[in-house]
């Protein structure tokens, strides 16, 4: 993959544009005549359009785009040069809304890199006060980054977060390939120090996990087998442990996008997905039991459709001013041709594998 510094914001590159990623996930690139099955058209074939949300059970959000390192995968473009960060008073309607909605048991903060908001500890806290298990998409080096983050691992055990990490390797230069030079490094210095406060360690209750991706454009090999893999790597070069490992499929959107496009592997991508659609993985996405809310409090059925724009279909209900729990429980999820990549194999989530 190409190395860049900057978001594809920063570089002004077209694919910064979600209409322009949207043309080219439903119609092709540079005016190729589209040929692909529509997501849709799978969906029909085994019963399951329209996709509807089964319940309110993760509150996944965003709180900013700004992040410490430039991954080449990224599906949120983020970057040190992205300044979208959610304010206290996003967060406040966050809060209002959990403490109403007992059916929310997760709250999943993601970024770019959460811990960056200026605001993120003590949203943290007011989380924890309303009983609500929270994860944290930590991206390791952050924890290196500076040393007012050094003390995360004390935080995080503190409130009893459960912590996933991408580290797309165990080895150093697919990891840096992948997310930069000395990324891996500092990534194993802080996977030691979340080990050393009885993250990953049998009987602590602490929760690491790892999550992979990969790093070409090829589907993730099954994830037990990768997860024992890295357990004896880890664990023999670095005294490493963590709970499970999540492989997750890279999504054909935002650099990942631009990475298969400047390699032309796109097309042939999208057709590996879709040769690999399987109705089980279907009917287990997460976005049937997931909110995703935006920096800016607007709400969408997952990440990568927020990275897309695409707000949920209650035209009413569409921002955390005007959140109405009954119509979003019984929304209709709004889907596209990247859905594929939840599909695929043994499918694919913030979680991991679902079938």
């Amino acid at each position: 993959m190409s190395s860049n510094t900057k978001s594809l914001k920063a570089q002004g590159n077209s694919l910064a544009d979600v209409h322009e990623q949207i043309e080219i996930l439903e119609h092709g690139y540079n005016g190729n005549e589209y040929r692909l099955v529509p997501f849709q058209q799978k969906l029909e074939s085994i019963g399951l359009y329209p996709l509807l949300s089964t319940q309110l059970e993760i509150f996944q959000i965003n709180v900013g785009k700004m992040c410490n390192q430039v991954c080449k995968h990224c599906h949120v473009d983020a970057g040190p040069d992205r300044k979208e960060i959610m304010t206290r008073e996003t967060m406040q309607l966050c809060l209002d809304i959990l403490a109403a909605n007992p059916s929310f048991k997760t709250v999943d903060l993601t970024g770019g890199a959460p811990e960056l908001n200026p605001d993120f500890r003590w949203f943290v806290e007011e989380i924890k006060k309303l009983g609500k298990h929270i994860i944290v998409r930590c991206n390791l080096t952050i924890i290196l980054a500076n040393k007012r983050f050094h003390d995360l691992p004390d935080f995080f055990k503190q409130h009893q977060i459960e912590v996933a990490s991408s580290l797309p390797s165990y080895s150093k230069d697919r990891t840096d390939r992948q997310r930069g030079d000395g990324v891996f490094e500092d990534s194993v210095k802080a996977l030691q120090m979340l080990n050393a406060v009885g993250y990953g360690v049998e009987g602590t209750g602490l929760i690491l996990n790892l999550v992979y991706n990969p790093a070409g454009a090829f589907l993730p090999a099954p994830q037990n087998a990768l997860e024992k893999e890295y357990k004896a790597a880890l664990k023999k070069d670095f005294n490493i442990v963590f709970n499970s490992l999540f492989t997750i499929t890279n999504m054909p959107i935002s650099r990942y996008l631009d990475y298969l496009l400047q390699t032309e592997n796109y097309e042939k991508y999208m057709e590996k997905l879709i040769a690999a659609f399987n109705p089980a993985a279907a009917s287990n996405v997460m976005c049937r039991t997931t909110l995703s809310i935006g920096w800016d409090g607007y709400i969408y059925d997952c990440d990568f459709n927020q990275m897309l724009e695409m707000k949920v279909s209650c035209k009413g209900s569409q921002h955390l001013s005007t959140f109405n729990a009954a119509a979003l429980t019984n929304r209709e999820i709004i889907i596209n041709q990247h859905c594929y990549g939840c599909t695929a194999g043994m499918g694919s989530s913030c979680g991991g594998a679902v079938a």
